[in-house]
């Protein structure tokens, strides 16, 4: 697929086409007369279709619609700003509904279109032709999922359709899950689609019945089909698919094609300044400015999702028994905890005025104090997130350099400097995956080298457990939630008082949770919370929203009604067809 990708940017510079050409490309440069009527014409227009998959990716600013972007209206991740979907004040024509329904069809209309054109005009031979309709299938399986995640039906269109075409009722949810298994049982019975592409083939980034099987089990997870997920994930196992050994090295360019990567969106880095399309944002709008590029930090970690990382021995990390009487403190109090060491009168001047308990204060041992409080915790911590008075490999003035995320912030140096963010004034936990270290990862913020995974093993290996946990199979599904926190490197589940599972019950939040620690800014959260209708709850809770590490309320949450569990039928769409039909509870 990269390969691909590069040649496509080839034509791009020597053609002179515009900018964007691969946002739609390459519908938008070969007249529809001549698409697919040559062997490269079939491979630019399926990679056209893969294409579909950036849509919504900005690399000239922060669009809000990426996957890993949508981890802030989640459990575990949060934004710099109040969003309107948290606050209780979005509508049905808000920009994120819109955008996100276009972008999903307008990649279900590239796929029809080569389902439908393949077969009658390419001249590519058989057996090339029916694995990139199997690809395809999968795709627009792939794009019916995402629709279906969030509207719960939608209108089905299997052919090409233009916008006067488009004036389809919505099926049901349980229709439209029908065609995505339909659709991914046509790919996976393709016997041209290979069950997994080993790293360096040329081919790999394109679709695998492993991949098929994932995405098949995931929609039977919507369809409480739990006998029928299980069995897929097994036939995912089977296809040689498995986790990769390390997870702190596992989301590094170097290992972007191992085992655990089942299908991802593949990112290349190129070189000739502002080149946008081909490589990942989350620099750009994870990272800091003492990140290479110097970034944003748009996307932040939640100290929901902080406090929810165990202990090595598998306990429940509880703030008290490392700070005694913590919990009984407000939030601004427990400011205290989290300052430097050798604060300047002005700055205690200051932390006393935002109310921290500064007769806790210890001038020369605060950062000792506040560190014990993320030592002997589940490594994926570290992993996932700049903790306070942890270091990041940073550069400064260009150059590598280890900054310390301290509070209050100084000052950048080359040595012993401070992480600087873009939200100087206050203080949060920070991404540290898909964070790009020094100057030699990448070469610009806007576009990442790494792949972005869609489906990973790990992934595979929880909704397998899930699926096992909900028929009663309780020691079978421990065993597939074992697999992952082995390789996390945290204790394992029944190894000893604190890790005893309870029943079904209370293995299905453990289950949950694994989830929440495993997958933070890979856009999982928000759509687990979503299926497991635990959203309100989790997010919602009274006192809770955009926080500093210490729980303190940058701006909070409030929840209008069970209805925002369903995304709203955009107000344009509505305006378009006149045959759809709104969500409950929304207004147009």
């Amino acid at each position: 697929m990269k390969k691909i990708l590069t040649i496509i940017l080839t034509l791009v510079i020597v053609t002179g086409c515009r900018k964007n050409l691969l946002d739609t490309s390459p519908y938008s440069s070969v007249a529809s007369s001549t698409m697919w009527t040559t062997d490269n014409l079939t491979d630019l227009g399926v990679t056209g279709v893969y294409q579909a998959l950036r849509l919504g990716e900005n690399s000239g600013g922060d669009s809000g619609l990426e996957l890993y972007m949508l981890d802030r209206f989640g459990f575990t991740g949060q934004t710099r700003s109040q969003e309107s979907m948290l606050s209780g004040t979005i509508t049905s024509g808000n920009g994120i509904y819109s955008s996100t329904w276009q972008n999903l069809y307008e990649g279900i209309q590239r796929s029809n279109d080569a389902i439908k054109n393949i077969p009658l005009k390419s001249p590519s031979d058989a057996a090339k032709k029916a694995r990139y309709i199997a690809e395809c299938k999968f795709l627009r399986a792939y794009f019916y999922l995402r629709l279906n995640q969030l509207w719960k039906g939608v209108p089905i269109y299997l052919e090409p359709f233009t916008p006067d075409e488009a004036t389809k009722a919505r099926s049901s949810e349980t229709d439209v899950w029908n065609q995505v298994v339909a659709d991914l049982t046509a790919a996976i019975n393709e016997p041209n689609l290979p069950a997994i592409y080993a790293a360096g083939n040329a081919n790999y980034g394109h679709v695998t019945k492993g991949a098929a099987y994932a995405l098949r089990g995931k929609a039977y997870m919507y369809m409480q089909k739990w006998d029928l997920a299980a069995a897929d994930f097994a036939l995912v196992k089977a296809a040689g698919y498995a986790l990769y050994g390390n997870y702190t090295a596992l989301f590094k360019t170097a290992n972007e094609q191992c085992s655990e990567m089942i299908f991802s969106i593949q990112n290349v880095g190129v070189a000739g300044g502002g080149t946008p399309g081909y490589g990942s944002t989350t620099q750009w709008f994870c990272g800091t400015r003492s990140s290479f590029g110097s970034c944003w930090n748009d996307y932040m970690v939640s100290p929901n999702l902080v406090d929810l990382y165990q202990n090595l021995d598998g306990s429940t990390f509880n703030w008290d028994s490392v700070l005694p009487g913590y919990s009984s403190l407000t939030p601004a109090q427990r400011e205290v905890f989290f300052l430097r060491n050798n604060l300047t009168p002005a700055e205690i001047a200051a932390a006393t005025t935002r109310g921290a308990q500064m007769s806790l204060y210890l001038p020369t041992g605060n950062e000792a104090r506040i560190l014990q409080a993320y030592a002997n915790r589940d490594p994926r911590l570290a992993a996932n997130v700049i903790t306070p008075y942890a270091t990041y490999n940073g550069v400064y003035n260009s150059l590598n350099a280890v900054l310390t995320s301290r509070w209050p912030y100084r000052a950048e140096g080359a040595v012993n400097g401070d992480l600087r963010t873009d939200t100087q004034s206050l203080f949060y936990y920070l991404y540290r995956k898909f964070v790009y270290e020094g100057n030699a990862e990448l070469i610009n913020r806007s576009y990442g080298p790494t792949d972005f995974p869609l489906i990973r093993y790990a992934d595979v290996l929880l909704m397998w457990a899930e699926a096992l946990n909900e028929q009663g199979l309780t020691s079978e599904a421990i065993a597939k939630v074992n697999e992952v926190r082995a390789r996390a490197g945290v204790a394992l589940l029944n190894s000893n008082a604190a890790t005893t599972v309870a029943g079904q019950a209370d293995l299905r939040e453990r289950i949950r949770n694994e989830r929440r620690v495993e997958f933070p800014n890979e856009g999982i959260n928000y759509f687990d919370e979503l299926r497991w209708k635990s959203w309100k709850d989790k997010v919602f809770y009274t006192g809770n929203g955009v926080k500093q590490v210490w729980g303190a309320n940058v701006y909070a949450y409030s929840f209008q009604g069970d209805y925002l569990y369903t995304w709203p039928i955009p107000l344009v769409e509505i305006q378009r067809n006149p045959n759809l039909t709104q969500n409950a509870g929304w207004i147009n």
